[in-house]
This record gives structure tokens, C-alpha cells and sequence, in this order.
């Protein structure tokens, strides 16, 4: 996320990804992440999330 350098709560900021994961897909939601602040993102974006999903008909 695009933050000012003594900014140190990006994995409190990133917890509503988080939340939001897990209220939509419930226990298919769990996963792992990091956070990381950086000056400047690409088109001046606050937040930048990238997701890798794996769909498995048998979970369903």
C-alpha cells in the first residue's frame, strides 16, 4: 500500500482483506499474506492486491 515512510500498520490496514476473505468464503477463505508499504503505486492506486485462487469443484 502507498504509504508515508514512518507509517509502520499496513497489516492492520491489510486486515480488511482479510475479513472481507473470510466473510464471503468462510473457512475457504483462509489464507496467508503480507503487507508492505512502498511511496508510490502504479496510477497513483492507495492499495494494491494480488490474489492467486485455486478452484477445486470438490470443496463446493
Amino acid at each position: 500500500m502507498a504509504s508515508a515512510p514512518d507509517f509502520t500498520a499496513q497489516p492492520q490496514v491489510a486486515n480488511g482483506a482479510s475479513e472481507l476473505l473470510g466473510a464471503v468464503f468462510g473457512p475457504l477463505g483462509a489464507h496467508v499474506r503480507s503487507a508492505v508499504g512502498v511511496a508510490v503505486l502504479p496510477l497513483d492506486a492507495p492499495v494494491e492486491l494480488e490474489l492467486v485462487v485455486e478452484a477445486n469443484a470438490a470443496a463446493f
